[in-house]
C-alpha cells in the first residue's frame, strides 16, 4: 500500500511540475493580471469621488499599455476606422477637403479636386460656422473631421462664412467616397529628366508609379533618368514597397525579408514580375520624414546599387505592423516583425524619445556591404549616398505658417486678383503689400532666442542679480526685437515662394501646387544635375 501511495505521489509531483512550465506560468500571470485590472476598473467606476467616463478611462489604460511597447503599436477605435482606412487604402467616406483651425473656427484649406466639397463650391478660406445645425465655434480639427466623415450618400449641412461676403452661406453636401491619389504628380522636369512623387504606400502605389514612368518613357524616348521623390512619405503597405521596387529591379530578386519571434512567421519577398525600367538611371530623394516602406525602397535601391539615394538620413522604422480585429469595429495595429533589406541590415532605430527616434552615431551602427561592395550601415535609418543640406527655415517662416498669416493673406489677395490662370509664369510682386498686411493684423512671434532670454531674466530676478546685468539683457531683448523686423527682408525670397505655392494650390489644387514647388526645389535641381553627369553617377555606385 505504501509503495502505491509513493507511485501516486510521484505522478502528482510530475503533473505538478509539468503544469508549471514557463508557458503555463505565463498564462496564469495573464489571467491573474486581467482579473486585477477588471477589479480595479470596477472599483474606480464605482467609488471614485468624481464621475468618470468609463470609455475614456479604459481608453487611457489601453493607450498607456500600447505606448509602453513602440510608437507604431496602436489601438484603433470605431471612431478612428475611417482614418485607418484612409492610411491603408488612400480613401475614406466624407466630403473631401483639407481643413485647419485658424482662430475660433475650422477653415477649409483646400477642397480636393473632384470631391463633394469641390462640387458644392467650397473654397479655400471658407470658415465653418455650423455643422448640421450645431455651432462649430471652438471645435478642433478632429471634432470636425469626425462629423464630416460618415456613410457615403448621406447629407451634411454646413453654414460657412466666406471672405468678402457680408452674410453667411448655407451649403448642403452629399458624402461620398474620397480617393486621395498616392501619385499626385509626375512628368518631365528639365534637361531630359523625369520626376514622380509618391505621397504614401496605399493600394496600387507600385502600379501607379509603373504607369507614370511608362508614360514618361513613351512620350520621351530619350529620357536620361528619373527622380523618385519619397520625401515626407511615412510608408504604408509592405506589398506596395515590393511592387515599387519591381519597377526598377529584375524579376525574382529578394528585396526584403521579415523576421518575427516565431520562425514559421518569417517571410521573404521577391520581385514577382519583369521590371519596367531596369537600366534607367535613378535618383531617390528622401528626408528625415521618409519612413517604413519608403526606407525599404530607398534601402533596396542602395543595397543593390540600382540608384543613388539623395537627401537626409531617413526616419529609421524597420518594423512591420499587422491589424487584429477586437470586436465592436475596433482594431489593434501591432508590430509583428522586423524587416531586413538585401545587404542583411535592419534600419530600425533602437531608441525613442517622445515617439521620435533618437539619433544613433555612425560609429555605433553595424556596417554591411552593397552588391558592388560599398559600405552601408544598419540602425537609425537609411543614410543617403549624397547628403544634401536641409532647406533653410527660420522662426519667422514657421510662425507665418502656424498662425495662418500667409494663408489668410492669400485669401484676401485672391479676392482682388482672382483672374490668375497661368500658374507656371505667375510671379508675386506685392511684398510691400504683404508687409503692410502683417502690420495691420499685428502679426508677432517669439523666437527661440527670445524665449531663452526671457527665462534667463526671470532666473536672474529669482537669484537677486544686480540691476546692471538685467538692464543689459533687457537692452539685448530690444535689439532682438528690432532684428526680427529685419528678418522679413532676409527671408523675403522664402516668403514669396510660400505665397506663390498657396496661390498655386487655390488655382491648380494639389497638382498645381507641386508643379509650382518644383520650380524652386534645390534638392530636385541637385538630382537633375547628377543624372546629367553620367561619370559622377557611375562613380557613386561603382567606387
Amino acid at each position: 500500500m505504501k509503495s502505491y501511495f509513493k507511485i501516486i505521489l510521484g505522478v502528482a509531483i510530475c503533473v505538478s511540475l509539468f503544469s508549471f512550465t514557463p508557458i503555463k506560468d505565463k498564462y496564469f500571470e495573464i489571467s491573474k493580471n486581467i482579473e486585477i485590472f477588471s477589479n480595479l476598473y470596477k472599483e474606480l467606476n464605482t467609488y471614485y469621488v468624481d464621475e468618470v467616463d468609463p470609455a475614456q478611462l479604459m481608453r487611457t489604460g489601453i493607450d498607456a499599455m500600447v505606448a509602453s511597447l513602440d510608437p507604431f503599436t496602436n489601438y484603433i477605435s470605431e471612431s478612428q476606422i475611417e482614418q485607418y482606412r484612409y492610411l491603408n487604402q488612400g480613401k475614406y467616406d466624407g466630403v473631401g477637403a483639407r481643413i485647419r483651425k485658424i482662430g475660433d473656427y475650422v477653415t477649409i484649406i483646400e477642397p480636393y479636386e473632384g470631391s463633394a466639397a469641390h462640387a458644392a463650391g467650397l473654397k479655400a478660406g471658407d470658415q465653418i460656422i455650423s455643422i448640421n445645425g450645431q455651432s462649430a465655434e471652438g471645435k478642433t480639427n478632429d471634432d470636425v473631421i469626425r462629423i464630416m466623415r460618415g456613410v457615403s450618400g448621406t447629407d451634411i449641412d454646413l453654414v460657412i462664412k466666406r471672405p468678402g461676403e457680408a452674410s453667411n452661406k448655407s451649403i448642403q453636401l452629399v458624402r461620398g467616397e474620397v480617393t486621395v491619389p498616392n501619385v499626385p504628380y509626375s512628368g518631365m522636369v528639365r534637361d531630359g529628366v523625369g520626376y514622380v512623387v509618391l505621397s504614401t504606400f496605399t493600394a496600387n502605389a507600385g502600379n501607379n508609379i509603373r504607369k507614370a514612368v511608362r508614360k514618361m518613357q513613351e512620350e520621351n524616348p530619350d529620357m536620361k533618368g528619373v527622380v523618385l521623390d519619397l520625401r515626407g512619405n511615412g510608408g504604408g503597405l509592405l506589398s506596395e514597397a515590393v511592387s515599387l521596387c519591381n519597377v526598377f529591379v529584375e524579376k525574382n530578386i529578394e528585396v526584403v525579408s521579415t523576421r518575427s519571434k516565431r520562425k514559421e512567421w518569417d517571410k521573404s519577398y521577391k520581385t514577382p514580375a519583369a521590371p519596367l525600367a531596369a537600366d534607367l538611371p535613378l535618383v531617390v530623394l528622401i528626408n528625415k520624414s521618409s519612413a517604413s516602406a519608403s526606407e525599404i525602397v530607398s534601402g533596396v535601391m542602395q543595397d543593390l546599387d540600382r540608384g543613388v539615394v539623395m537627401g537626409q538620413r531617413s526616419y529609421g522604422k524597420g518594423l512591420v505592423q499587422n491589424t487584429k480585429e477586437l470586436g465592436y469595429n475596433s482594431r489593434l495595429k501591432i508590430t509583428i516583425a522586423k524587416y531586413y533589406i538585401p545587404s542583411g541590415r535592419c534600419i530600425q532605430s533602437v531608441e525613442y524619445e517622445n515617439g521620435e527616434p533618437v539619433d544613433i552615431p555612425d560609429n555605433e551602427r553595424t556596417s554591411f556591404k552593397t552588391l558592388n561592395g560599398r559600405t552601408v550601415l544598419d540602425g537609425g535609418g537609411v543614410s543617403p549616398d549624397v547628403v544634401l543640406e536641409l532647406p533653410h527655415s527660420s522662426a519667422l517662416l514657421t510662425a507665418l505658417q502656424e498662425q495662418g498669416t500667409i494663408f489668410n493673406y492669400v485669401t484676401q489677395y485672391m479676392l482682388k486678383n482672382g483672374a490668375i490662370t497661368d500658374i507656371a509664369s505667375f510671379e508675386f510682386e506685392d511684398f510691400d503689400d504683404f508687409r503692410s498686411y502683417c502690420e495691420k493684423e499685428q502679426f508677432s512671434f517669439e523666437s527661440k532666442t527670445e524665449k531663452e532670454l526671457k527665462a534667463l531674466l526671470e532666473t536672474m530676478e529669482e537669484d537677486k542679480f544686480g540691476n546692471v546685468s538685467s538692464q543689459k539683457l533687457t537692452e539685448l531683448s530690444k535689439e532682438l526685437e528690432a532684428e526680427k523686423t529685419a528678418m522679413f527682408d532676409t527671408n523675403k525670397e522664402d516668403i514669396i515662394n510660400m505665397i506663390e505655392l498657396d496661390i498655386a494650390s487655390r488655382i491648380g489644387f494639389q497638382n498645381g501646387k507641386i508643379a509650382r514647388k518644383l520650380l524652386n526645389d534645390s534638392e530636385l535641381s541637385s538630382a537633375i544635375e547628377l543624372l546629367n553627369d553620367t561619370a559622377r553617377y557611375q562613380k557613386i555606385l561603382n567606387p
